[in-house]
């Protein structure tokens, strides 16, 4: 369901583009790759000089390697368009120290400690920061979810939705609900 139409009339200002692809390698590795690009419908006055409507204001890319394990192998992050050259696109070469970090196990943690705030750049720290969720989803095409689960399924008690005691868990997962009564007898044997 699209959004409802907005209440009072109105005039677009500014695009944000954001964009993940996930890619399986020759070689069993899989690269995700992602891009951001600002742009703005009006001519922008930067301290540099005038961005022309539609011209990116940022542009910026980041592609990590990994392999089934979700450890980072490789991480590349490039910034094509910024508003202060020079300046904005010499903080890429820090993004490399995420290396041997794993995208499943306190990635964002890791990512912020190293290169929040003024250790890097905002926006390429915000597109990294994404990069698990949408490893997630390049995986998640791979394995049938049809498939018998000796473990439990990585997405079960990450979303409401997949809560172990909901509707949709008890449905398609049924090896792994625990329903009210189940949590309440799972609660009196730990007391």
């Amino acid at each position: 369901m699209p959004l409802p139409p907005p209440s009072a009339p109105r005039q677009r200002l500014h695009v944000r583009s954001v964009v993940y692809e996930g890619w399986q390698r020759e070689d069993g590795m899989f690269d995700i790759e992602a891009r951001l690009v600002d742009t703005k419908d009006h001519d922008y006055e930067l301290l540099v000089g005038t961005r022309p409507a539609g011209e990116p204001v940022h542009d910026m890319w980041a592609r990590v390697t990994i392999g089934r394990d979700f450890v980072v192998r490789e991480l590349v992050a490039c910034t094509d368009r910024m508003p202060y050259p020079g300046a904005c696109d010499r903080i890429t070469d820090r993004y490399p120290q995420l290396v041997g970090a794993n995208l499943m196990h306190g990635f964002r943690k890791t990512l912020f400690d190293a290169l929040g705030g003024v250790r890097g750049c905002s926006h390429l720290t915000e597109l990294i920061a994404f990069l698990p969720t949408a490893a997630l989803q390049t995986f998640a095409g791979l394995r049938s979810e049809i498939e018998p689960h000796e473990d439990k399924p990585f997405q079960l008690d990450r979303c409401h939705a997949l809560e172990h005691t909901t509707e949709t868990v008890r449905r398609y997962y049924p090896k792994w609900y625990r329903g009210p009564a189940d949590v309440n007898a799972a609660n009196k044997e730990l007391s």
